[in-house]
C-alpha cells in the first residue's frame, strides 16, 4: 500500500465463481467441443447458425436440429491487438475475427493466432487449433491459424463423454481502492496497532472504522477517539459454506461487533470458542497478530475471542459510555 499525502491506495480484486446450467443446446455445443467437433443449429429458414442459440432469431421458435459443421472457415471481418491485456486469450499480438466456418450462415467471434498483422485480411482461410486437453469450454479452441499453418504435437483424448450439463462462471473484478482523509487516518494507526474512530460533535456517536462524517447527522467527524481492545457481540452468523479463496475452513463465526466507547458495530472473526456457545451480548477481546506482520488493515486483529465478563444486555450493546460523552 503506497501513501501520498496520508492518503493511502491499494488494488483489490473482487470476484467469486459461481456455477451455471448450460441447458440441452449450449450442453450439446460445449459437449462437441470437448470432442473438438464443430457443430452448429438450423433455423427456421435452413440456415446454420453458429455457435448455436436456443431460439429462432426470427421466429423466437425453439431450435434443436443440430448440424455438423468444419472446423475451418473464412474471416469475414477482423481486427488486429497489438498490445494483449492480461485477459485477452494470448499474450502476443492477434487478431478478433469474424469466421464463417464451412458449413454455417452466419460467423463466429474467436482469435487467430497470424503471427503478424500483415498475415491477416478478409477472406483468408483459417483452421481450429484444438488444445492438447478439452474440457467442455471455448477455450477447447485454442485459437484459429492460418489454413497452410501446419499443426503439431499429440491432442489428448476427451476425459469423458457425458452430456455437459453445467460449467463454473468465473467473475473477477480488478481496482484500485483510494481511502479518504478519515478512513486513511484509521489504516495508519491500525498499522501502529490501535484502534481509532472518530465522534460526532453533534449526537456524539463514535464510528469505527470512522467514516468522515456522521450518517445520522450528516455532519464532518474531526474529533479521534482511541478506543481499546474489548468489544461486544451485537449479531454473529455461523458460516458453513467455504468461499473460494478463504483459508478459513468452516464452520466458523463472523460477528458484528461493537467496540467499548464505540456505538456502531464493524464485521470481524470470533475464534477460541465453540460456535454454538456465541451468543449476542457477550464480551470478547481483540487477539492481534504479531506486530512484524502488522499492515494498512484490519486484518492485523487476527480474530476475536470471549473474555470472562457478564455478557451486556441486548439494549445496552453500543451505549456503553466513556468518559468523554
Amino acid at each position: 500500500m503506497s501513501s501520498s499525502a496520508e492518503i493511502l491506495s491499494q488494488a483489490f480484486t473482487l470476484g467469486y465463481t459461481y456455477t451455471r446450467s448450460t441447458g440441452p443446446i449450449v450442453g450439446q455445443f460445449l459437449t462437441s467441443l470437448r470432442a473438438r467437433k464443430m457443430v452448429g443449429i438450423k433455423a427456421s429458414d435452413g440456415k446454420v447458425l453458429m455457435p448455436p442459440v436456443e431460439f429462432d432469431p426470427v421466429s423466437a421458435d425453439a431450435l434443436s436440429e443440430f448440424v455438423d459443421v468444419a472446423d475451418s472457415g473464412v474471416v469475414k471481418t477482423w481486427c488486429w491487438v497489438k498490445q494483449p491485456r492480461k485477459a485477452h486469450p494470448s499474450d502476443k499480438p492477434f487478431a478478433w475475427a469474424m469466421i464463417q466456418l464451412d458449413g454455417a450462415d452466419t460467423p463466429m467471434l474467436h482469435w487467430v493466432d497470424a503471427g503478424d498483422e500483415a498475415a491477416m485480411s478478409t477472406g483468408m482461410r483459417v483452421k481450429v487449433r484444438w488444445a492438447e486437453e478439452t474440457k467442455g469450454l471455448m477455450s477447447d479452441i485454442n485459437g484459429f491459424v492460418p489454413e497452410a499453418v501446419a499443426l503439431l504435437g499429440e491432442l489428448k483424448p476427451a476425459a469423458s463423454d457425458e452430456q455437459i450439463t453445467g460449467m463454473e462462471a468465473p467473475i473477477y473484478l480488478t481496482y484500485n481502492f483510494t481511502a479518504g482523509k478519515a478512513t486513511a487516518r484509521y489504516l495508519q494507526s491500525m498499522k501502529k496497532g490501535k484502534l481509532v474512530g472518530q465522534r460526532c460533535p453533534n449526537c456524539r456517536n463514535v464510528y469505527i472504522p470512522p467514516r468522515g462524517s456522521c450518517a445520522a447527522c450528516g455532519v464532518p467527524t474531526e474529533e479521534e477517539v482511541t478506543l481499546g481492545n474489548k468489544a461486544t457481540v451485537e449479531s454473529f452468523t455461523i458460516v458453513y459454506i467455504p468461499i473460494p479463496g478463504n483459508p478459513i475452513k468452516p464452520p466458523y463465526v463472523i460477528a458484528n461487533l461493537v467496540l467499548d466507547g464505540a456505538n456502531l458495530s464493524f464485521l470481524h472473526l470470533l475464534s477460541e470458542c465453540k460456535n454454538e456457545d456465541v451468543r449476542i451480548g457477550m464480551r470478547v477481546e481483540a487477539l492481534w497478530k504479531p506486530e512484524a506482520e502488522w499492515g494498512y488493515a484490519m486484518e492485523n486483529i487476527q480474530y476475536f475471542k470471549p473474555i470472562d465478563e457478564p455478557d451486556v444486555p441486548v439494549d445496552q450493546i453500543g451505549k456503553l459510555i466513556d468518559e468523554g460523552r
